[in-house]
């Protein structure tokens, strides 16, 4: 069982016991039935909530939407392994860009769906980025995030020597078409910053 497991079984336990521990205060509390409602979908709300919010925290790599425009910092590719279920992945290492092309100096790890012509393109990055030439992408050649907390559940509860091998999301263990943009650029050089312009006296 990975670490991502164990703490999720873990913060789901605990949450169990303090569904648990708010039931047996509910039934023998003298409170209104509606207080009682009110106190059961703020309880469950915050169990959605915290648990989203808690993937973020813990640094694991996101798979949700990656920034408008971004640099490539460094990237890993995980080919897929069929004798373990892995349908492979690749890690991207980005920095969001404003619209200046100015870095917001706050790196983020993102979890792409393993695909071999995007494999090959990131590895063609990887290469220009060793040789000095800053690559960037967008996040319109990359499609959206497709890891929900449902997704997140299911992952956990379906076997993997069942998932897809030809490509999908590790996150979710569902296949997933590549995107449309992995077909055209997705690297190309970064631009350097625009400066402000001057002022004319």
């Amino acid at each position: 069982m990975s670490n991502l497991q164990t703490v999720i079984l873990s913060l789901s336990v605990a949450y169990a016991v303090i569904g648990a521990l708010l039931l047996v205060v509910l039934v023998y509390a003298r409170l209104h039935w509606s207080l009682k409602a009110v106190a059961v979908v703020v309880t469950s709300t915050f169990y959605v909530v915290s648990f989203t919010e808690m993937r973020g925290l813990l640094g694991w790599a996101s798979s949700d939407r990656m920034p408008s425009a971004f640099k490539l910092l460094q990237a890993r590719i995980v080919e897929p392994h069929s004798l373990e279920g892995d349908p492979g992945s690749i890690y991207l290492w980005v920095e969001a860009l404003d619209e200046d092309n100015r870095p917001s100096g706050i790196p983020r790890a993102f979890r792409v769906p393993y695909d071999d012509r995007l494999a090959d393109k990131t590895h063609a990055a990887q290469n220009e980025i060793a040789a000095g030439h800053p690559q960037g992408g967008r996040a319109a050649d990359f499609g959206g995030g497709d890891g929900s907390l449902i997704d997140m559940v299911r992952e956990y509860v379906t076997p993997k020597t069942i998932l897809e091998t030809s490509g999908g999301d590790s996150s979710t263990g569902e296949f997933n078409a590549p995107p449309a943009g992995a077909q055209g650029a997705v690297f190309t050089p970064v631009p350097p910053p625009r400066m402000p312009p001057k002022d004319e006296q």
